[in-house]
């Protein structure tokens, strides 16, 4: 875990996609897929498992999130996936929005559930474990970070977004990233 927090905070951006059909239907849980490319992007120190973070759709309010990353072994799926639940509630779905998100923490690595009933109470734990941790200051300042606000040309860390490089902990074009939005 030592090498993940090297990564973390993680940017990502992209157009949501069409997922697995599940969460709203089945787990009653809402989720905004991010596409292939996306997901092959993540860097190996970006272990499977459920994080927490700040989304944000479009132009719209920047809003608490718990993501998955990984293949979702309750259902077996055959391709790694990161699915975003934002701690929202939208009134009309938004496939080929744009989705920005930041990962700032680690929740727990993914596990099989004997039953849907389990794994719908690990779920709403984990969103009451983001919220809690998204209150405490030092994640709650990414909230308003510049990240959420510039245009952007890319889709993850470590590539240039309009001038500004994002890489990690810090906006490299004189800027320091997120110390810049907590004063």
């Amino acid at each position: 875990m030592a090498a993940m927090g090297k990564r973390l905070p993680y940017f990502a951006v992209g157009t949501v996609v069409k997922g697995f059909g599940r969460g709203s239907k089945e787990l009653g849980i809402p989720t905004a897929n991010f596409p292939e490319h996306v997901v092959e992007q993540l860097p190996d120190e970006i272990t499977t498992g459920i994080y927490f973070g700040w989304a944000r759709v479009d132009n719209g309010p920047t809003f608490k999130m718990v993501m998955s990353i990984g293949w979702n072994p309750y259902y077996k799926n055959e391709r790694k996936s990161m699915e975003t639940h934002i701690m929202h509630v939208f009134e009309d779905d938004f496939y080929g929005s744009e989705l920005r998100v930041v990962m700032l923490g680690y929740i727990r690595g993914e596990k099989n559930f004997k039953s849907l009933e389990e794994l719908i109470s690990a779920i709403h734990s984990d969103i009451a474990e983001s919220d809690r941790q998204l209150s405490l200051p030092e994640y709650e300042k990414y909230k308003d970070h510049s990240f959420f606000t510039e245009k952007s040309e890319t889709n993850c860390n470590g590539v240039v977004m309009n001038g500004i490089h994002v890489d990690n902990r810090k906006l490299v074009n004189g800027s320091t990233g997120p110390s810049d939005n907590s004063s």
